[in-house]
């Protein structure tokens, strides 16, 4: 997540905002839960403190949701983005998505995607994507140069292409859920 972080900042600076991007680390041993941060605004940032209130919760590990609370502090129209090919109610958070506004809770087999784009299974690219298009934070453009400037090459032409797949998958159970709801 920390990769991914530094990747949401960069494709914002490239969009001419300012940024920072940030980890967290609880205990220092391997395989220990990992925080990031990214703020994003249209002025300069000049706090260092944690992101208390979060607009955006990315979870890349959904193995996290029953021990940590991940959504502690979210804002009543913030967004969830959440790796996993489970619907929230089979992840136990239908009351979490009930409380966002439609259209900010989603989630997305990110691993699966990863896995067939790029052969591995670091869905932080695919994560992307999905936010670019959950949000409209930054642009799918600035995602791909973003993921270019970091791993260029055959690599990040890979991630480029899975980040693409999660960004036209987040679009479409956008417009699918848009046609439900004007059909209820």
């Amino acid at each position: 997540m920390i990769t991914a972080s530094d990747l949401i900042a960069m494709a914002a600076f490239e969009e001419g905002r300012h940024a920072q991007a940030f980890p967290s680390f609880g205990s220092e041993r391997t395989g220990a839960p990992v925080v990031a941060y990214c703020r994003i605004s249209d002025t300069p940032i000049r706090t260092r403190e944690p992101v208390f209130n979060p607009d955006l919760v990315v979870v890349q590990d959904r193995t996290l949701l029953p021990i940590l609370n991940v959504f502690s502090g979210l804002t009543e129209d913030g967004y969830v983005l959440i790796n996993s090919s489970k619907r929230s109610a089979e992840l136990g958070l239908s009351e979490l998505q009930a409380r966002q506004p439609a259209g900010h809770f989603m989630t997305i087999p990110a691993t699966d995607i990863a896995r067939e784009y790029t052969g591995r299974t670091v869905p932080n690219a695919v994560l992307l994507g999905g936010v670019a298009a959950l949000t409209g934070l930054y642009r799918m453009e600035s995602v791909g140069h973003a993921i270019m400037a970091r791993f260029p090459g055959k690599v990040g032409e890979m991630n480029v292409a899975a980040a693409q797949a999660a960004y036209d998958l987040v679009m479409s159970k956008q417009q699918e859920s848009k046609q439900e709801a004007t059909h209820a």
